[in-house]
């Protein structure tokens, strides 16, 4: 990433901010998780901030690898803001990350203005951070105080009372929304209670932090000393991204038991008058109506007791897609909101994420509540802790089956402690490696036995994938092409092939040449039909007492998962 500080608003200072503002999320993306209690407190206002930005980051390191990577060919400024807008837009995740999406588009909209102008100045950015507050408030259809929304009017009001450079704005900006978001507590009865400030402003005040660092080389830090008294604010180079926020003993309140039972999100695309229809059919049928973007695309985000409502009313306004519902996990809300009668908990399961229905069906045959992750889409915290709450059970077993799903993981198995639940996280990643650990699951064992073996087992698995290099990219067996078949061993890429068989068998070669006894492959829809049978005869004839087990994982995102014990 280039170097900072930038001296005016340009296409690398959209690059540098997305960046620095994902990294400022990913460190404070499991005390986001942790406080969040507004408007549903299901722990995952951090994590959904975070995938919304790295869908930003994802859209503008696309605009500049279309402009080759020579500075004096980098992107217009307008290209690189839309395409942060956009990335934002269709990635967006919550109802935080759909405001956090409004308010991104909200620049874009004042520093795409002139297609033609290179960079843009300190008086660019207030008129951008102005736009962003407005729009943002307007997408939502209640808007609160003590939310995000205070937050970013605050940072604009602050920004738009100072004269001087990019640097001297964004840090007004920031300090601003630092004393907005210690205020939050006095505004919303709800953080009072929970001693707690707002988790989606805490989530802007990192992304404005990294703005401050885009302009200056200095990371700001701050601390909520106490959650209706002060903020301190300390600008110094070089500083860690932290912030210690002060919590109530209990820890943040459930959400209310009469809320709506889910969260219904999708991508819409329709004209603005349907839109406005849309608003209003929504708006009757739930809360936290969030609709944000223009020009013929749309995010949705509504809660609802009726989701089937909610998705039919994105039809009839055109065309809705990526659909994503989730249950909030709070038991049965519908109708007259009477409660069930309470059942008894088991002792002990395991809650599993799982990238394909195939695979979803194997644990779920193994008794495991499964939570599935679809190619591009991973899982929320919120939607594990949903999950675990699902399993009804004293002790859950967590397996995360992804590297990158490990702070997700961690977040739900805090927010599900807190709750009275005995959680236990296995580092599992990849879905063989759940194989393995479910493989020798044994309820009856006790808790920390059971751990302790189900680990061992995970830990014994090697774990590898057959993938379809997507863009040309440096790795650590070389540079491959985009269609290129690659071969990724614990992760990292160890083979560059043409032919998916041949670099599959490529990689069981090495995996075996430090010895195994048993071969896992779970097939993909996409991979050749017969390369499950080639490798089953491979195996066999140059591995003796190597036994071969194969699964379809169905639509998984990877070609092949390979697994060695």
């Amino acid at each position: 990433m280039p170097q900072v500080p930038q001296t005016f608003f340009d296409a690398l200072a959209v690059r540098t901010w997305c960046g620095l503002a994902l990294r400022s999320l990913g460190r404070a993306r499991e005390e986001i998780d942790a406080i969040n209690v507004y408007p549903v407190a299901d722990g995952d206002t951090g994590t959904n901030l975070y995938l919304t930005m790295e869908s930003a980051v994802a859209a503008v390191e696309a605009v500049f690898d279309g402009h080759g990577t020579l500075t004096e060919r980098k992107p217009p400024l307008a290209d690189a803001a839309r395409a942060m807008a956009h990335g934002a837009l269709i990635g967006a995740r919550g109802n935080s990350g759909t405001i956090l999406a409004q308010l991104l588009r909200g620049m874009a909209q004042v520093l795409a203005a002139d297609g033609e102008t290179a960079h843009t100045d300190g008086e660019g950015l207030r008129l951008a951070l102005r736009r962003a507050a407005d729009s943002a408030r307007h997408a939502v259809a209640h808007p609160v105080e003590g939310t995000v929304l205070s937050v970013a009017s605050a940072a604009a009001d602050a920004a738009g009372d100072t004269d001087g450079d990019c640097g001297t704005v964004a840090r007004a900006a920031y300090e601003g929304a630092c004393a907005a978001l210690a205020a939050t507590p006095g505004q919303l009865a709800v953080l009072e209670r929970a001693g707690v400030v707002d988790a989606g402003g805490r989530g802007l005040v990192a992304v404005l932090a990294a703005l401050v660092e885009t302009f200056t080389g200095e990371v700001p830090v701050f601390t909520v000393l106490e959650a209706h008294a002060r903020v301190e604010v300390v600008l110094a180079s070089g500083a860690p991204d932290v912030a210690d926020v002060t919590l109530c003993e209990d820890g943040p309140e459930a959400v209310q038991e009469g809320g709506p039972a889910f969260e219904v999100i999708y991508l819409l695309e329709a004209d603005d008058s349907a839109v406005t229809r849309l608003r209003q059919r929504l708006d009757a049928l739930g809360d936290s109506l969030v609709v944000v973007g223009g020009d013929g695309l749309w995010n949705v985000h509504v809660h609802v007791d009726d989701a089937g409502a909610a998705v039919e009313a994105g039809v009839e306004a055109g065309r809705p897609y990526r659909i994503r519902i989730t249950h909030f996990g709070l038991g049965d809300v519908h109708t007259t909101g009477a409660e069930r009668p309470p059942r008894e908990r088991a002792q002990r399961a395991v809650v599993a994420v799982v990238p394909g229905e195939g695979l979803a069906g194997l644990y779920g045959e193994a008794g495991a509540t499964t939570v599935l992750a679809r190619p591009g889409e991973p899982p929320a915290s919120g939607e594990l802790v949903a999950a675990v709450r699902r399993a009804h059970a004293r002790e859950v077993v967590l397996l995360p089956n992804d590297a990158e799903l490990r702070h997700t993981a961690a977040a739900a198995a805090e927010q599900a402690r807190a709750e009275g639940i005995r959680v236990a996280l296995i580092p599992t990643r990849s879905a063989v490696q759940g194989i393995a650990a479910l493989a020798v699951h044994e309820p009856e064992r006790r808790f920390d036995e059971d751990v302790v073996s189900m680990t061992s087992a995970a830990g014994a698995t090697r774990y590898a994938e057959v993938a379809v290099a997507e863009r040309q990219s440096w790795t650590m067996a070389g540079i491959c092409q985009a269609g290129d078949v690659l071969g990724l061993v614990d992760g990292d890429v160890a083979v560059i092939g043409a032919d998916v068989t041949a670099t599959a068998r490529a990689v069981l070669d090495r995996m075996l040449a430090a010895g195994g006894e048993l071969v896992t492959l779970v097939l993909g829809d996409e991979a050749p039909v017969s390369v499950a049978d080639i490798l089953e005869i491979h195996v066999r004839e140059s591995y003796l007492a190597v036994d071969t087990v194969v699964y379809r994982g169905g639509r998984q995102g990877a070609l092949l998962l390979i697994g060695v014990e």
